[in-house]
């Protein structure tokens, strides 16, 4: 079972995680930073006022703000509906400027000083540019400032984008080691079903691990200036946990949720972190690089991988799918086209399709060379 403890002991393990949290991430969605004439001020204060109380607490707090293309939108009165690449970005160079400056104006009565960064997905691919920004939030911190996050909407294409900030938030968490991460959104939290049609939903308190049964608990409804909805928002929390944080969603509209979270409040739904930790090589394969291509495996293959901690080889592959190099990051699927693992491959994608099906002694016959007797050696490969 999920949930495997008490309403109580939920609370109470909450409680305690959150009495040793230094570092916190806290991630808020357009879908509650806008109002119908611009940005939502009344949000905003409430979240800054919230920030300033666990500042003032001695904690580590970063900020990661969606709203620059909904603020755009309102700002140029522009009717909602879908608009091309060059108009999203040209939209979100309007509003940032507009959401920064709410920020500014609000922070600043609470003498809080604050710093714009812009990422995109490219920026955590990359391991220097990983480090650079890494050490840049690492010093802001240091200076008591607090960073101010979004995806760089004006520059990003379709490779580079993180598809929601929900996963942008997982990541910077991940990157400075947070020990919690906040998401508020424009629902209470997660419930048992849907709320609108189920009567006998129920808000979740605690969630011990995300499995397939919180997955499909989450469904696949977004709000309307949201990209996320709640499946994104389960998939971050899973994404921190196995890297030893905790998570929590909530409802960004409920006046002071960030202080009554911490004093102990029944709020929303917390997430635990998961006991055995992925070691951070494993955790970059999984949830931070994109998959080039994709593997078809057959039953006997998926077998081996996730019940008998076995490599890749050639053998259990049926299907090849993309263009992908020597050391690509490619997802592995089932015949019922299931993620089940994510790895780094040791031939590129035109020779894996020769050796597919074939024994490892076959491969050199086939290829005139053999570099591996795997296509994903088990160090490079992540069930997923």
């Amino acid at each position: 079972m999920t949930f495997q403890v008490s309403r109580e002991e939920g609370l109470q393990l909450r409680q305690s995680y959150l009495k040793k949290a230094k570092r916190v991430v806290v991630k808020v969605g357009s879908a509650i930073l806008t109002a119908k004439d611009g940005l939502n001020n009344d949000v905003i204060e409430n979240l800054a006022q919230g920030l300033a109380v666990l500042k003032k607490e001695g904690r580590e707090v970063i900020l990661v703000s969606s709203g620059s293309v909904a603020a755009g939108r309102k700002r140029l009165a522009m009717a909602r509906h879908d608009i091309s690449l060059k108009e999203k970005q040209a939209v979100a160079a309007v509003g940032q400027s507009s959401l920064m400056r709410a920020y500014e104006d609000v922070f600043e009565t609470y003498g809080q000083k604050v710093a714009q960064i812009l990422l995109t997905h490219d920026d955590f691919s990359h391991r220097d540019r990983y480090l650079n920004v890494r050490n840049t939030l690492f010093t802001l911190l240091g200076w008591k400032i607090l960073p101010i996050i979004n995806e760089n909407d004006t520059v990003s294409v379709k490779e580079l984008r993180f598809g929601d900030n929900d996963a942008l938030a997982a990541m910077v968490a991940n990157m400075i080691e947070a020990d919690i991460f906040i998401c508020l959104t424009d629902v209470d939290g997660l419930y048992s079903g849907n709320p609108n049609t189920d009567a006998e939903a129920r808000l979740v308190n605690t969630v011990v691990k995300v499995d397939h049964k919180v997955e499909k608990m989450a469904g696949h409804v977004s709000g309307l200036l949201g990209t996320g909805g709640m499946r994104s928002k389960i998939h971050a929390a899973k994404m921190v946990s196995v890297r030893g944080a905790c998570s929590f969603i909530g409802s960004g509209r409920e006046a002071q949720i960030l202080q009554r979270l911490f004093v102990g409040e029944p709020v929303g739904t917390f997430f635990l972190s998961q006991e055995e930790k992925m070691q951070s090589r494993k955790h970059w394969i999984a949830y931070t690089l994109r998959p080039k291509g994709f593997l078809v495996l057959d039953d006997g293959a998926c077998n081996a991988l996730l019940k008998r901690g076995k490599s890749l080889l050639p053998s259990g592959i049926i299907e090849v799918r993309g263009s992908f190099g020597i050391g690509a990051p490619v997802h592995c699927l089932d015949i019922h086209e299931n993620a089940v693992a994510a790895g780094l491959v040791n031939y590129k994608s035109s020779d894996v399709e020769k050796i597919q099906g074939a024994k490892t002694t076959e491969i050199d016959g086939i290829l005139g060379y053999k570099d591996s007797d795997e296509v994903i050696h088990r160090d490079n490969l992540v069930i997923l």
